[in-house]
């Protein structure tokens, strides 16, 4: 069994200002995208120019923050909000989807489409092969405080978190950090680092996603309030991911199946 390192949550504290790792880890996420997507935009084959990579990043941002607080309260806490509308606005008791989140920047994509007169998806597969870096930060700022640990477990690197009581268990944050994070970042980055037909970065980003977070359930504790959905396994996280397995399948497969050669 491994020691849980503790790390402070506040990563800084300036008198009555606390800034805290996980806020860190999304402009980490956020910078990546600005600085690697200007590097995106400036290929040949990119929709956009490097200097519309500013507005792109606003546009991203306002999709994730809000899409992930909505989708949270609706995948998670429907109920609660059914009888208190007013907790969609606390954001200071934590609680942000992923899911919820992605759609949001599907519908930020769609919009800011419109400004460039490109269409959604090539924005989308400019963005999708620098989300992963987001989403590694993002888990390692779960780990940090303690937050969306793993089911209980005797492997050697197991770990008694603060928060999960006296077992021992899965890090599941640092498996999602890897998958979501350094491999995602790998596959798509490498993929993309050359002409690619429509949609095909995009298909690809979302069936990764979906995959791995479907995997990685089987190791993550499932929400308390809601446990599990069906057959003493399936969970929220499972069942959200079955539809972008599918969706990001069929995104690729139609992408690349009357593509060019030169972009195939």
């Amino acid at each position: 069994m491994l020691t849980y390192p503790n790390i402070d949550p506040i990563a800084v504290a300036l008198g009555p200002i606390k800034i805290h790792w996980y806020g860190l880890m999304y402009l980490i996420g956020f910078a990546a995208v600005y600085f690697l997507g200007q590097k995106r935009a400036a290929a040949p084959w990119s929709p956009i120019k490097p200097e519309a990579i500013e507005d792109l990043v606003t546009y991203g941002a306002l999709g994730v923050i809000l899409g992930g607080r909505i989708g949270y309260i609706l995948f998670y806490n429907f109920d609660v909000f059914i009888e208190n509308p007013i907790i969609l606005f606390k954001i200071w008791q934590g609680g942000m989807s992923f899911h919820g989140g992605m759609l949001g920047v599907f519908v930020a994509m769609s919009l800011f489409a419109k400004k460039q007169n490109c269409t959604m998806l090539q924005l989308t597969d400019i963005i999708a092969p620098l989300a992963p870096i987001g989403l590694g930060a993002g888990r390692i700022g779960n780990f940090i405080n303690s937050e969306l640990w793993g089911r209980t477990s005797d492997v050697p690197w197991a770990m008694v978190f603060p928060t999960g009581g006296p077992l021992a268990r899965h890090p599941s944050q640092l498996y999602e950090a890897f998958l979501e994070g350094v491999v995602m970042f790998a596959i798509l980055w490498i993929y993309s680092s050359k002409p690619r037909p429509t949609m095909g970065a995009t298909g690809l980003a979302v069936f990764l996603y979906g995959c791995f977070r479907f995997f990685v359930e089987f190791f993550r504790m499932p929400d308390a309030h809601l446990g599990y959905l069906a057959l003493d396994w399936v969970t929220m996280g499972q069942i959200l991911s079955t539809p972008m397995i599918i969706i990001g399948a069929l995104l690729f497969y139609f992408a690349h199946k009357n593509a060019p050669k030169e972009v195939a």
